[in-house]
């Protein structure tokens, strides 16, 4: 496995270990009830609650994983998930991942807008995004001192569209890598996402590889039919939404991920 890869999973499973430690055992014969995280904090410096492993209620452990378009947060999220669940017997740690794809806001509706030229031209800008359904999501994989199931809607790019439920995270789920653009933004409603999770995880791209990756995935996708007008998107949609997650997101990481060329990750 990559090094950049070993580092990031084991992050994740010191992150999963932390998760099993913030449920306490009630006193009163009810059910265990997960910590704070400033009580989780307290008891790793020795200073809260006595802590043990309660993994049937732990909640699940989320990671956000931001960064411009084009910048390979599917491929290190993929990467990551399959190294997770292909862990050797009892240690394997069941993981998914989640794209943030899934709440483009559906052609209809951005056809339906005053600026509707403008909004299936920019289509893949923050305001073409549900960003308040994808904070729901990420609230809703966090709730409850156990794991309940929880349904999230997926990109279709054969229809160019969101399929709703599309996705099914059971209780079975102890891990879920989020992924898309905005996830570590400051802008509402983006900015609460950060706080809500358990690592962030950034990558860097160099804008110039990462207009050669956009421009190609249009036209394997059918959204543009030459390589001149790919690359125009990209120049025009594509690049600019880049500039501002780098802006939007400085200061808001755990992990800054060189792209998967440069093969490295710093913590920050």
């Amino acid at each position: 496995m990559d090094s950049t890869y070993r580092c990031l999973v084991q992050r994740v499973i010191e992150r999963w270990k932390e998760a099993k430690k913030r449920v306490i055992p009630a006193h009163d014969g009810g059910e265990s009830m997960p910590t704070t995280p400033s009580d989780a904090c307290n008891t790793r410096n020795g200073e809260g609650r006595t802590a043990e492993t309660a993994s049937a209620a732990a909640p699940r452990v989320l990671v956000a994983l931001a960064g411009p378009p084009g910048c390979g947060k599917t491929t290190i999220a993929h990467h990551v998930v399959a190294a997770l669940n292909g862990l050797p017997g009892p240690a394997a740690i069941r993981a998914v991942a989640l794209s943030a794809d899934g709440f483009h806001l559906p052609r209809a509706t951005l056809a339906a807008m005053p600026n509707a030229e403008e909004a299936l031209r920019r289509r893949g800008a923050p305001w073409t995004f549900d960003g308040a359904g994808v904070v729901a999501l990420v609230q809703a994989l966090r709730a409850g001192a156990g794991r309940t199931t929880v349904r999230a809607p997926v990109f279709d790019h054969a229809v160019k569209d969101p399929v709703p439920g599309g996705l099914v995270v059971g209780p079975e789920v102890e891990v879920c890598i989020l992924e898309g653009n905005y996830l570590l933004c400051s802008e509402p409603p983006w900015g609460s996402i950060a706080a809500m999770v358990d690592d962030r995880w950034l990558v860097r791209v160099e804008p110039a590889l990462a207009r050669t990756r956009v421009a190609a995935r249009h036209l394997q996708a059918g959204i543009e039919s030459t390589a001149e007008a790919a690359l125009r998107r990209a120049d025009e949609n594509d690049l600019v939404n880049g500039r501002w997650v780098v802006e939007q997101s400085q200061g808001r990481y755990d992990v800054l991920i060189d792209s998967i060329e440069e093969q490295a990750a710093k913590h920050a």
